[in-house]
């Protein structure tokens, strides 16, 4: 089974990165390139010039941030250096010598997209901002991000610094799956203090999405002159999420707004039935020696159509060593397209207990233990 698992998870992320082109009703938007996606299944629903290379400016920081959260010790303090802080564009006013945690740093970048603090986060995080841009690239092609090439942490224009909108939409899909980065980058504004010595102050976020499109929580804004505006978005309603792209785009708002309205009237929720009550694990070394499973949550999965012919997959022990609780997860199902992409999945817990016997408990006991038993039995007599 285990051989099975590992060769299921290898192909499972190699088929992260692989979307369905939807020809979909050209929508009037001003964008250059634009995408949107299903975040849960990474199917495209609309795409325009989506694969083109193009600068990203900010929404760079959407990288930056989540490597942070990913590698970094978010409530450790850090100093600011002068080098940090020479930097042109948009900052959160770090000067040398401040203190600030990395979780603010995050927070920096994803709501006041802070150049000085994405920078900082570069050199702490990765100990140098060489080595960070390296993990950027390294978790770019790890995620399926074939078109894209990172040259720093901010998004500053650079020559080789760019991606492509359907490569953006990848990972923003993969962000928003972090709780702590949703949380952040979903947040109107935050009340902070660093500084040396330091005082508080108050980030505000630069995405309009957040109080004008019904479900929106992110993702992060971007502009320089040589990359025009940029946007990364997510919203979600009815258990339906779509992530929205738009890069070079005079009117993005509007772009993105046309994009989810366009999409949720397109998406739909469907369930998979499966008969989880045939499944039986055996159990070793308990005077109960099978245990049923039930699904953790109900298989749902979002897309523009219901699949005919959806494959279930298993993942499971072939058999269980007692000391099984019930409730315990024991294995889980995994629902795929005919075309092999992934759809959902849920855990499977044990509805039942399977406790180790007492007669197994004895013979378990180690040939050091039973001398001691013995020693002692003779004390007593």
């Amino acid at each position: 089974m285990f051989k099975r698992l590992t060769a299921s998870l290898i192909a499972i992320s190699m088929l992260f990165s692989l979307c369905i082109k939807v020809n979909a009703a050209e929508l009037s938007l001003s964008a250059k390139s634009a995408i949107l996606i299903n975040a849960q299944t990474n199917e495209v629903i609309y795409e325009k010039n989506a694969y083109e290379k193009r600068g990203m400016a900010s929404t760079t920081k959407i990288m930056t941030a989540l490597l942070a959260i990913e590698k970094g010790d978010l409530q450790k303090a850090y100093v600011a250096k002068d080098e940090d802080v020479r930097i042109e564009g948009t900052s959160i006013g770090l000067k040398d010598g401040d203190q600030i945690t990395l979780e603010t740093l995050v927070c920096g970048m994803l709501l006041e997209s802070g150049n000085d603090a994405a920078n900082v986060t570069a050199r702490v995080v990765g100990k140098s901002r060489e080595k960070f841009v390296s993990l950027m690239n390294k978790k770019a092609k790890e995620i399926g991000m074939e078109n894209t090439c990172f040259k720093n942490p901010s998004g500053l224009t650079e020559e080789g610094h760019f991606s492509t909108a359907y490569d953006m939409a990848l990972l923003g899909s993969l962000a928003i799956k972090n709780k702590q980065f949703r949380d952040i980058c979903s947040l109107s504004s935050l009340r902070v203090s660093y500084g040396n010595p330091e005082y508080q102050r108050t980030f505000k976020n630069h995405n309009k999405l957040l109080n004008s499109v019904d479900g929106a929580f992110g993702i992060k804004t971007g502009f320089t002159k040589a990359s025009g505006r940029c946007l990364v978005s997510a919203a979600e309603r009815n258990g339906v999420t779509l992530v929205a792209v738009t890069l070079f785009a005079p009117d993005d708002w509007n772009d993105h707004k046309k994009l989810f309205e366009y999409g949720f009237e397109k998406v739909k929720a469907f369930k998979t039935e499966f008969d989880v009550e045939i499944i039986k694990i055996d159990v070793v070394g308990s005077d109960n020696h099978q245990i049923g499973v039930k699904l953790k949550k109900q298989l749902t999965y979002t897309a523009l159509n219901e699949e005919t012919n959806p494959e279930t997959v298993v993942f499971c022990e072939s058999f269980l060593y007692a000391g099984v609780k019930k409730g315990e997860r024991v294995g889980c199902v995994k629902v795929f397209s005919s075309d092999g992409r992934f759809l959902c999945e849920s855990d499977l817990l044990s509805t039942e207990n399977a406790p180790i016997n007492f007669m197994e408990k004895e013979k378990r006991k180690s040939f050091l233990d039973r001398i001691k038993e013995l020693i002692n039995i003779n004390r007593l007599e």
